[in-house]
């Protein structure tokens, strides 16, 4: 087992949970129990970071372009994850989770956006790791969305355009009050960020593991966390002038 130091343990780690379908097709197993079987890795993954000492935990769970799939596929997920809420919910609370949901809410079906609501109110006090659920997020559409909000209070007076800086964008996107992800990790050997946290993730160091979602477990979280601590962060600065190699 990979022993881990509190010191080097990534505050947020940031998940693309990749892979659900092909793990079900490499079974002969339709994709629904795969997105099934995802559902426990979930479970494990919120149980090992709070283990582990991440304060943050945010998942990839559905995209603003997942609606493209198929009608059936979209329904099981929508299903999924309302049974997730109300089964899960209670446990979640009692372990002191709290729980943040980012992403487009406008239109959300009147059966799930109440139940995100509750999930966030509900958890609102909790101290614990704060699991953040992407829903129906893309980041450029974050980006876009927050580019028309800051505008228009520019066109209302409210706001000098030389106050558009950086962190005053920060502080307007979904995120606004969680910390950048130190780690991003994705599953199923895909190498991309697929829309995910760009403005967020452009200091994180990113991890890509061949493992689909589905066998993503406390053992593999673990081991990511150990390769993780090894890394060096510079944040686009030098290392320390003594470790410097020749030609460096």
């Amino acid at each position: 087992m990979n022993q881990l130091s509190p010191s080097t343990v990534p505050a947020h780690v940031a998940i693309i949970m990749d892979g659900n379908g092909r793990w079900a097709n490499a079974r002969g197993l339709p994709r629904a129990m795969g997105h099934r079987k995802g559902v426990e890795a979930v479970r494990e993954a919120v149980k090992t970071a709070a283990e582990c000492g991440v304060s943050y935990l945010t998942l990839f769970a559905f995209s603003s372009e997942n609606w493209n799939r198929p009608e059936s596929e979209v329904s099981d997920l929508m299903g999924l994850l309302k049974t997730f809420i109300r089964r899960d919910l209670a446990v979640l609370h009692k372990q002191n989770v709290r729980i943040r949901v980012i992403g487009d809410r406008a239109n959300l079906a009147s059966d799930i956006l109440p139940l995100l609501l509750e999930a966030e109110e509900t958890t609102r006090g909790n101290s614990g790791i704060t699991l953040v659920i992407a829903f129906n997020y893309g980041s450029r559409d974050e980006i876009a969305r927050t580019v028309r909000k800051l505008a228009e209070e520019v066109a209302a007076g409210r706001l000098d355009p030389s106050q558009l800086t950086s962190e005053r964008i920060s502080a307007s996107l979904d995120t606004a009050d969680i910390p950048d992800p130190d780690l991003v990790i994705r599953t199923s050997g895909e190498e991309r960020l697929s829309n995910f946290l760009l403005w967020q993730a452009a200091y994180a160091e990113l991890m890509f593991v061949p493992e689909y979602w589905p066998d993503f477990t406390r053992d593999t979280f673990r081991t990511a966390l150990a390769r993780y601590a090894a890394r060096e962060r510079r944040f686009g600065g030098l290392q320390p002038a003594a470790t410097l190699a020749v030609g460096s």
